[in-house]
């Protein structure tokens, strides 16, 4: 399915590509090209319509499960302790990376988007002060917030009743049981709603080559390249964070994953890769009292390429539009992006959910989500290949720190059928 839905994404880029280019040409006008765009545009508009609709019930049923579930990562201690400062810390790197990137490169500003183009555009240039903004932080009815998808809102309501149900423990054990199901058929929705992604890269890409031309694509190009290059230099901290805590073994450790690394790249998904990379791990020497624990947290709290893309991705579109944040808005955005990226790991195409609520909550129009739709899929195999190696390292990290790293055995070779 995965290489097939990508022959979809290719096969929309490039019929939006002639159909875009085939309009652009024939139609001189300014205005007639417009009006071609805007009925391309309705293809767009509907998936971002499903996307909007899924955000609400989506966040709360995987912040509810994740939090209540960190929870008892909490009460083992030391080792949940540290695996939790790991995860906040390259966090907070990842996203840093991205935002500091983006602000220096202004790759969207070559697109001169107008806002007055977007239909009901919001007033993007009004801020909150500071008292109206810690008050509206806080829902006066989750129903309210969820309505109009106020997604700090949404997540302060997740996050009340994610640390009770982990108090709570076995006493909601049904409930939290009940809101896991609710996850995934939410995850189930979302699966549906992404196979209308490649009518959507066809309006998405059609719509803008008919008013920008074939010069968006080397906007595209940008975007992409610069993306990988931010990839780079967050591999290279990982490791170098790596080298600090386990050594020069960091070297062994990276040649031992570059099958679940390959493997993440192909699928576009760090999930596919679990299987082998916790088999590599401990073969490496990291405990499974150890590995078993601070893997599938890492998989819904670590996501380190995903983050870096949140901000990049979000940044590159308020500059299409010409909407300037500020250092005041971009820290928000960090606290924003740091808290509504967890627990939404197992979702296809995750950060595009995340930043569409980031988009929303800024007041930037989500319509420039259709801007990045056409490539994501190529650079969510970064992403993924880059959250199997920010897990790993934290892993071995956390055993090191532990004295629960063990020198490395050799496993034997696998049976081919």
């Amino acid at each position: 399915m995965p290489r097939r839905f990508t022959l979809y994404i290719v096969a929309g880029m490039v019929l939006g590509l002639i159909a875009g280019w085939a309009c652009h040409a024939s139609l001189h006008a300014a205005a007639a090209q417009n009006d071609a765009a805007g009925y391309f545009s309705l293809l767009t508009d509907v998936f971002l319509r499903l996307i909007k609709m899924i955000i609400a019930p989506l966040v709360i049923a995987t912040l509810i499960g994740g939090i209540a579930h960190m929870g008892d990562a909490a009460s083992v201690g030391r080792v949940g302790l540290k695996t939790i400062g790991w995860f906040l810390t390259a966090s907070i790197v990842s996203l840093i990376i991205g935002m500091t990137l983006a602000t220096l490169l202004h790759l969207g500003s070559g697109l001169h988007l107008s806002v007055a183009t977007v239909a009901g555009a919001p007033d993007v240039q009004s801020s909150l002060s500071l008292k109206d903004f810690m008050a509206h932080v806080f829902p006066s009815s989750v129903i309210d917030a969820m309505g109009k998808n106020e997604i700090l809102q949404i997540v302060v309501f997740s996050i009340f009743a994610g640390v009770a149900m982990g108090a709570l423990g076995d006493r909601v054990s049904g409930l939290l049981k009940l809101v896991e199901e609710i996850g995934h058929l939410m995850l189930k929705v979302t699966n549906y709603v992404m196979l209308f992604a490649p009518f959507a890269v066809f309006g998405a890409i059609a719509s803008t080559v008919t008013t920008q031309g074939l010069g968006i694509l080397a906007t595209y190009a940008a975007f992409v390249g610069w993306f990988y290059f931010g990839l780079a230099l967050l591999w290279a901290l990982i490791l170098l964070a790596g080298f600090l805590v386990i050594g020069p073994r960091v070297t062994t450790l990276f040649r031992s994953l570059r099958e679940p690394l390959l493997l993440a790249f192909s699928t576009a998904t760090s999930e596919a890769a679990y299987p082998q990379t916790l088999e590599r791990l401990e073969a490496f020497g990291v405990s499974n009292r150890i590995a078993s624990f601070v893997l599938p947290l890492g998989y819904s709290f670590n996501l380190d390429g995903s983050m870096m893309y949140c901000t990049f991705a979000t940044l590159f579109i308020a500059q299409a539009y010409g909407i300037d944040l500020t250092l005041a808005q971009k820290a928000t955005m960090l606290l924003v992006l740091m808290i509504t990226s967890k627990g939404i790991a197992g979702v296809p195409r995750a950060s595009l959910v995340v930043i569409a609520a980031t988009l929303s909550y800024f007041k930037i129009p989500e319509a420039g989500l259709v801007l990045i739709i056409a490539v994501d899929h190529f650079l969510d195999m970064g992403r993924s290949t880059t959250n199997v190696l920010g897990n790993s390292i934290a892993a071995s990290a956390v055993a090191r720190w532990e004295g629960d790293l063990k020198p490395a055995w050799t496993p034997a070779a696998p049976t081919i059928a």
